[in-house]
């Protein structure tokens, strides 16, 4: 499914990853090989050719890692985290973290249960809304780091996100080039974060601009508000 090895590796090295290995690549075609065959029946992407694969789920999802410091054994929840991306391909490269999966849709979820079991990996999994699940007491702000790969602005996945992560974590955004990023300060103080970093980068071409938002303070009880209202009136 996925281009040769030798080419993998060599992709994977452009962007530093001199650790990519026979291992890491056999469960790489496991998971694209796996996602394509599952997407004929359930809508999780539409990249489906080998070399956007390669580069656009996984290479996408890695890269990251060059640029933050993620603790060994940290926990870390996906919001929203569709066909396991970024966190997946992260646990492949780091098999020390603490992975959860949460995603609204059943289904996806489904999915992503048997693509830990083919691919070996430990997880746990949530089948909800993020603005329901992050309110109760099991997890709300439990988590190291929370991630999200969305179209959504930086407002509204702060919203979604930070009430996840203890204070002293932090929320990791993979965004686009274009992602504005002085119009959510003020939620990201309001939810208790503040901006740590900001890294321009690209991948194959493509700009990515990737956020990260240190947890200061607790999150106030009052958020996040019903999905209606983040989306009606962001913060």
């Amino acid at each position: 499914m996925l281009p040769e090895l030798e080419l993998c590796c060599a992709e994977f090295e452009k962007y530093g990853f001199i650790d990519f290995d026979a291992d890491k690549y056999s469960k790489m075609n496991i998971y694209a090989e796996f996602l394509v065959d599952y997407n004929k029946n359930v809508n999780l992407t539409a990249i489906t050719e080998p070399r956007e694969i390669l580069i656009k789920h996984f290479i996408d999802s890695v890269v990251p890692l060059r640029y933050i410091d993620i603790p060994n054994g940290a926990s870390l929840i996906d919001v929203g985290t569709g066909a396991g991306f970024p966190s997946i391909p992260i646990k492949l490269f780091r098999p020390d973290i603490k992975l959860t999966l949460l995603d609204s849709l059943d289904k996806r979820i489904t999915f992503l249960k048997l693509l830990c079991e083919k691919l070996e990996i430990e997880a746990d999994f949530i089948h909800g809304r993020a603005e329901d699940i992050s309110k109760t007491s099991e997890y709300r702000e439990k988590f190291d780091f929370s991630c999200a790969r969305a179209v959504a602005n930086l407002s509204v996945l702060s919203e979604y996100c930070l009430p996840f992560v203890k204070v002293g974590g932090s929320f990791i955004s993979l965004k686009g080039p274009s992602e504005e990023i002085a119009s959510a300060e003020s939620a990201i103080t309001l939810l208790g974060g503040q901006l740590s970093s900001v890294t321009d980068y690209e991948i194959d071409g493509d700009g990515r601009r990737l956020i990260l938002v240190k947890k200061i303070s607790q999150t106030s009880s009052k958020y996040p508000r019903n999905s209606a209202q983040i989306k009606k009136k962001p913060l």
